[in-house]
């Protein structure tokens, strides 16, 4: 039983994971090794304390060499469930299933909100991981959304055990490569009753599928864990980092304005105190 287990690598959860571990909790981290996006897509940071005017990229290496001098790593795999257990949850990423204490989600501002019809399909022809229900489709049509060319590897497995795929992508130069796989315009809708009966194309084509992946970065906090108290497309927290689910809390851009990286840095490290509080009254 891990004491945390943290979502999300922008500047919150990386000051979370650093209180943690010098604090020397069992904890795993979740997100991408590169760390966060937006960081690095900075032309210049003119309001972070002590480091001047600063390059994105640059400061994204700071934050990368600051974890590896600490000794902690990301591990980078996709968190598709959140389960409440009695005194503890136990959280889905990549088929493997792990179980802690407490959590931490600071996953940023998920904008994807999502396909008509995803949140209600999923579990019922709706994925989101393609290693864990890939299997399930195999000799069958389905479609499947890839947000980024980090997941064309997905894509690829799935038309080796589907007998067609209709590929959605919102980029150019897609590089997947397989004879089954046909380049769709887009995904305005998911169909189906019981289960996935169909898709709707962006041009309003109408497509029988067996299933829908959608493979993106994060999925929204509403269908991550059920319960969780939004605003919006914002976690609700108090001072503390608290949200109304008990062991849960949240940090950075995921609970709200300001989108600031002194907000989510300051927020990730007092997460990881209350974190500290909690797991010391289990004791």
């Amino acid at each position: 039983m891990l004491d945390t287990i943290i979502i999300g690598t922008g500047p919150a959860g990386l000051s979370a994971a650093l209180c943690l571990k010098l604090h020397e909790k069992d904890f795993i981290w979740f997100g991408s090794k590169d760390f966060s996006p937006k960081v690095e897509k900075s032309e210049k940071i003119a309001n972070y304390p002590g480091l001047g005017l600063i390059a994105g990229k640059d400061l994204n290496r700071h934050f990368q060499d600051h974890a590896r001098e600490m000794g902690i790593e990301p591990v980078e795999k996709m968190v598709t469930t959140i389960m409440p257990m009695k005194d503890h949850y136990a959280v889905l990423a990549d088929n493997e299933m792990y179980e802690a204490k407490t959590l931490l989600l600071s996953t940023g501002v998920v904008s994807a909100a999502g396909f008509p019809g995803e949140k209600e399909l999923l579990g019922r022809g709706v994925s989101y991981c393609a290693t864990c229900d890939g299997f399930l489709y195999k000799g069958k049509t389905i479609a499947v959304f890839c947000a980024s060319p980090r997941y064309e590897h997905e894509v690829t497995y799935l038309a080796s055990l589907a007998e067609k795929v209709y590929l959605a992508v919102p980029y150019k130069d897609c590089g997947v490569k397989a004879d089954n796989v046909e380049i769709i315009p887009g995904i305005r809708e998911v169909k189906g009753g019981l289960k996935v009966s169909g898709i709707v194309q962006k041009d309003g084509t109408e497509t029988p599928v067996s299933g829908l992946f959608c493979l993106r970065s994060a999925v929204a906090p509403s269908t991550l864990l059920p319960g969780l108290e939004l605003d919006g497309p914002h976690i609700v927290v108090n001072r503390s980092q608290e949200t109304n689910l008990k062991g849960v809390y949240a940090a950075g851009d995921c609970t709200g304005r300001p989108y600031q990286l002194a907000k989510a840095v300051g927020e990730g490290n007092v997460a990881a105190h209350s974190i500290l509080e909690a797991l010391s009254e289990k004791e």
